[in-house]
């Protein structure tokens, strides 16, 4: 059994807030086929899913052919939006970076990402903030089935050969508090993202600030 750790991030609503972006190419696709936008809080709602089942969720009554054209109007709004914006559109939330810095100086403390972003999106993102490097494994929404399938976070296991029971997600949907539990790891859910408190209630630990991050894993690994 190694001794080493992993700790497995979400990105929209957990490391990022990009939820200006994300409404804005919502409601692109949206208009661009006709239809009426979804209110922002069922747009909210679907962050960290896949953007195929997203657009069956927000439209559940339109033909497959229109779930395709509302796939690749949000992906062309939200490429257009990243050109322009650059990380101002997507800024880390306070106290991130010193987090994952923190975590980092840890020679037995792996980090990894588990995001429904594109491999073309995270990247971006990535290099915006300049945290190239900081991930020894980053899973994407285009080589995984949606969350809450645990594939992301197997992937991540087998990458980094860290245990389960040593292996902690940090989201901020209960879809990535699922997908933590069926892959078998702890969770921790961050209540400054996109689903209310109510919705994380499966977690193992909640936060409310990345200042209550180090305590969180200590409480979860059997350190405090």
């Amino acid at each position: 059994m190694t001794d080493l750790r992993l700790v497995i991030f979400d990105v929209d609503g957990t490391l990022v807030d990009s939820q200006a972006d994300i409404v804005a190419s919502m409601t692109h696709a949206f208009l661009a086929q006709h239809l009426i936008v979804p209110p922002v809080d069922a747009i909210k709602g679907i962050v960290g899913l896949s953007l195929p089942v997203a657009m069956i969720r927000l439209a559940p009554d339109v033909p497959a052919a229109t779930h395709d054209a509302l796939v690749e109007g949000y992906k062309r709004a939200y490429q257009a939006l990243r050109i322009q914006n650059g990380a101002k559109g997507s800024p880390l939330y306070p106290g991130a970076r010193a987090a994952l810095d923190r975590l980092g100086d840890d020679p037995l403390m792996q980090l990894a990402v588990a995001t429904g972003k594109s491999r073309r999106g995270l990247d971006s993102l990535l290099e915006s903030h300049g945290l190239q490097g900081v991930f020894v494994a980053t899973q994407v929404a285009d080589d995984h089935p949606s969350k809450p399938h645990p594939s992301m976070i197997e992937a991540c296991l087998r990458e980094t050969g860290v245990e389960a029971g040593q292996a902690v997600i940090v989201g901020d949907t209960e879809f990535d508090i699922e997908m933590g539990r069926a892959a078998g790891i702890h969770t921790i859910g961050v209540t400054w993202g996109y689903h209310p408190r109510t919705r994380l209630a499966q977690a193992d630990r909640l936060i409310d600030g990345f200042d209550q991050l180090d305590s969180a894993l200590d409480t979860i690994w059997g350190q405090a």
